[in-house]
């Protein structure tokens, strides 16, 4: 769902039945409303939020449907919407509550911002999965945490605390999780109230410091990630994921 006021726009994740898990018609959407975003003049800060949860990582089951096709439909529509994030101009602020799982903790190594509920929990579990990292995160996850932080958080894939990721560097604030949306609109409205040109300016120039590795490495991930969806250990690991649990109905 996309919105705008004052100069703000949001990208709020909203598919609350399934814990915000993405699926390829929901990356196609985001993708979308960046480039728009990016495009109208009248906007100076984005917001990206979710609900009780910020996402739990993207629809194995969806992804898996898309992935039967053999197109790779599934996979372009995360590479556009992970494109789209990195070139985003503007600055982008995200309000984080309950989980955020896989993409829903690697998105946020784009941000500009991050405000945490105090129970908001992060995993990156791509090993679990039989997969490796993506949105540029075996790059820039180093860069922010430490070698030895990061190459936990991906090669254990366990979860960690909003305070952990406060402490990694992951988050600029933790509130009270009914604080976050409110203080999220504070941040945007913050920075929306600064000259836009600076703003954008400053933001390429951070960026433009390590951005042709970055899409080096974003390119060499998703060329990983591509041949992992062929594995033997990821079709097992998804098939053990979405097999129905015992005594649920069928």
């Amino acid at each position: 769902m996309v919105s705008a006021d004052s100069g703000i726009g949001e990208i709020r994740i909203d598919r609350p039945a399934k814990k915000n898990a993405l699926t390829t018609a929901m990356y196609g959407a985001m993708a979308d409303a960046l480039e728009g975003l990016d495009r109208d003049d009248a906007i100076r800060v984005v917001v990206i939020r979710g609900g009780n949860d910020f996402t739990a990582g993207n629809d194995l089951y969806d992804f898996m449907q898309a992935s039967a096709s053999g197109d790779g439909s599934a996979l372009d529509a995360i590479v556009d919407f992970l494109t789209r994030l990195c070139d985003f101009s503007k600055p982008l602020v995200a309000g984080v509550r309950g989980n955020a799982v896989g993409v829903g903790t690697t998105m946020l190594l784009h941000a500009d911002a991050v405000v945490a509920g105090s129970s908001a929990r992060f995993r990156l579990p791509f090993t679990q999965l039989g997969l490796v990292p993506e949105a540029g995160s075996s790059l820039l996850l180093p860069l922010v945490a430490g070698r030895m932080r990061a190459a936990w958080m991906l090669l254990a894939g366990e979860f960690f605390s909003a305070g952990e990721a406060f402490a990694a560097g992951l988050v600029t604030t933790v509130v009270a999780d009914d604080r976050v949306d409110a203080m999220a609109g504070e941040v945007a409205a913050k920075l929306a109230a600064l000259p836009p040109i600076a703003l954008r300016e400053t933001k390429r120039l951070m960026r433009d410091a390590i951005a042709r590795d970055v899409r080096a490495q974003m390119d060499a991930e998703i060329a990983a990630f591509s041949q992992r969806l062929t594995s033997d250990e990821f079709r097992d690991a998804v098939a053990l994921v979405l097999r129905p649990k015992e005594g649920a109905p069928r």
